[in-house]
């Protein structure tokens, strides 16, 4: 692996006594260190605006991490980084990703989460290679149809965004092991859910959702299946064939059955504080005396 390189900008007294000249050769330097040396390159927290220029120019670098700064937009210039594999732009006040992002093909993760984002480009679509892309925390209420040639993704974080529904290209993508849609405002789960085959983690805590759809029984790799904070009232009585849900959890980071803070009929609320055996057990008597 190659060395990992960041940078430190001098403040308060020692930055005074540098001019713009000085800084330039200071950028000079660590260009032409990170080129030869790194595959990764960190500028965080560095209250910047914009990205320096002389970034831009790292063309080799494989790992970028831009988080936690002031930055409004993205140059297009960003597309000649043709290596890059991780791009971290969490923490900023990004509005719009540039069309030329989808130049960036040997992208596998990248992190967006906590902007200002209220649409996506369809370019972003061409980046094949994705396989993580977290979204989070921003102003999203649709995906890009072409988002379905997003077949390699396997961890899709949608979280606190304006959701109303689940975007229909979710569901072309077949490798998601974790699909994250907690604190949106999502109604109904299509049944369409059935074909994400490979899914281990589903949460959609914290949405307007009442029913959830048979279809979702069909889920049977799901290990973590969180609907707490919503309105559901009854459950799908084919739940019991999810086998890997093996309790009602409580702990958000723990796998399980979550289903807290849901206005269910009874007699269900007395049969999930006895635990899942005894739901699922409930669940399955009443699917043999329909």
């Amino acid at each position: 692996m190659g060395a990992q390189c960041s940078v430190r900008i001098s403040k308060g007294k020692q930055a005074k006594g540098q001019n713009s000249r000085e800084r330039e050769v200071d950028h000079d330097h660590v260009f032409h260190t990170c080129q030869k040396e790194a595959s990764a390159f960190n500028f965080i927290m560095k209250n910047i605006h914009e990205i320096p220029t002389f970034i831009l120019h790292m063309t080799e670098i494989t790992k970028l991490n831009l988080s936690h700064n002031r930055l409004e937009k993205l140059p297009p210039a960003l597309g000649k980084l043709e290596h890059i594999v991780v791009l971290n732009l969490c923490g900023n006040q990004i509005v719009s990703l540039p069309k030329e992002i989808g130049l960036l093909r040997n992208l596998r993760v990248l992190f967006v989460n906590m902007n200002y984002l209220d649409e996506l480009p369809e370019e972003l679509g061409s980046c094949k290679k994705l396989e993580v892309l977290s979204l989070s925390h921003n102003y999203l209420s649709a995906l890009p149809l072409c988002y379905s040639d997003l077949t390699l993704l396997k961890k899709l974080n949608l979280s606190n965004n304006w959701f109303t529904y689940i975007p229909s290209c979710i569901f072309q993508m077949k490798n998601l092991d974790f699909l994250h849609l907690g604190s949106n405002q999502i109604e109904t789960i299509a049944d369409s859910i059935q074909l994400l085959e490979c899914l281990k983690i589903l949460v959609v805590d914290n949405n307007n959702l009442h029913v959830l759809p048979k279809s979702i029984c069909s889920l049977t790799s799901l290990e973590l299946l969180n609907v707490d904070y919503n309105h559901i009232q009854t459950l799908p009585d084919d739940l019991f064939k999810l086998m890997k849900l093996t309790r009602i959890a409580y702990n958000p980071t723990d796998k399980g059955f979550h289903i807290i803070n849901n206005p269910l009929a009874k007699p269900l609320p007395a049969m999930v504080e006895g635990g899942l055996n005894a739901l699922f057990a409930y669940l399955e008597d009443r699917t043999k005396e329909d």
